[in-house]
């Protein structure tokens, strides 16, 4: 029942992150990703993603929980829709490598797993996100890598440095509360 509350609670939180948001062209950068690795990294594949899906269920039946405060089925067959979806991936990517991890084990090691979890959850939402801005705008892969890839690349880079030591922080707690 906890890691259930815990799922809404996280899924709220991606809900609210539309709110930071700073436009760049047809894809803005926003907190919801983080948010989105943060669920994987922070309550594994299951209820990570679970956060997330109810996320875009609330996205996708109209209420205004994407970027711009917007919602609808609608936005998935946007240029967007590939990173939305890529949301659902990180979490379930992040949580399955966080199995590799153990609050017992030193700090370089466990920052190590966390930022290798974080990263590849980052870049799975990439994968997913240009895959479709690239079909949506039928670009080049080279104007999909400039305008999907290139501008987002440090400031999501910034954001795993900054999820990793709320990991560190924050799983234990949420370990503790849930179990």
């Amino acid at each position: 029942m906890r890691k259930s509350i815990t799922s809404a609670v996280f899924a709220a939180l991606i809900c609210a992150g539309w709110m930071m948001s700073i436009p760049v062209g047809p894809i803005p950068i926003v907190l919801q990703n983080a948010l989105a690795v943060l669920a994987g990294l922070l309550l594994g594949p299951l209820f990570g993603g679970l956060s997330v899906l109810l996320f875009l269920v609330a996205g996708a039946v109209g209420l205004p929980v994407f970027s711009g405060g917007s919602g609808g089925f609608a936005v998935f067959a946007g240029p967007t829709g590939g990173f939305l979806v890529g949301y659902l991936a990180a979490a379930v990517v992040g949580g399955c490598i966080m199995k590799l991890y153990r609050e017992e084990q030193r700090w370089p090691l466990a920052c190590g797993i966390i930022a290798v979890a974080g990263l590849l959850s980052f870049l799975s939402i990439y994968v997913f996100g240009l895959l479709w801005f690239k079909h949506v705008l039928n670009l080049s892969w080279q104007h999909t890598f400039m305008k999907g890839f290139v501008p987002f690349i440090l400031p999501d880079l910034i954001k795993l440095v900054v999820v990793v030591p709320i990991t560190l922080k924050l799983r234990p707690i949420i370990r503790r509360y849930t179990e």
